[in-house]
């Protein structure tokens, strides 16, 4: 058994397109429509045929207090990879991404916290 797709739930899927792709660099995969929404995922350009992350409507009740409840303590929903994270810190940094928290080393690990401008922090995390 394998991963095939990973959940970020967004509160617009056009604006969540936008800064998955413009700006943290991700391609789109597949962009099917389904009613009101679309079954819309993203990949890393480095994997292409990898884990797909899909871009889920916000929509069921459950979803924005829980997220709202993640984001006032501060915990990301999810972690993406990063080679460099000094390198990748500074490039977002330059496209306007707001980090709620700085690089930081943890351990083995160097990490940073930033807002999506989706509803969600996400963190980069580079092992050391």
């Amino acid at each position: 058994m394998i991963v095939t797709t990973a959940s970020i739930f967004v509160d617009d899927q056009e604006k969540a397109l936008d800064f998955y792709t413009r700006v943290l660099g991700f391609e789109t995969k597949d962009d099917v429509p389904l009613g009101d929404a679309r079954w819309l995922t993203v990949v890393s350009p480095a994997a292409r045929d990898g884990v797909e992350l899909l871009l889920e409507p916000d929509r069921h009740p459950a979803v924005k207090p829980f997220k709202k409840a993640l984001v006032e303590d501060g915990i990301p929903f999810n972690s993406f990879g990063v080679e460099d994270l000094a390198a990748e810190y500074e490039r977002l940094t330059g496209l306007g991404v707001r980090f709620v928290q700085g690089p930081t080393d943890l351990g083995n690990v160097r990490v940073a916290v930033f807002d999506d401008t989706c509803g969600n922090l996400v963190q980069i995390a580079q092992r050391l």
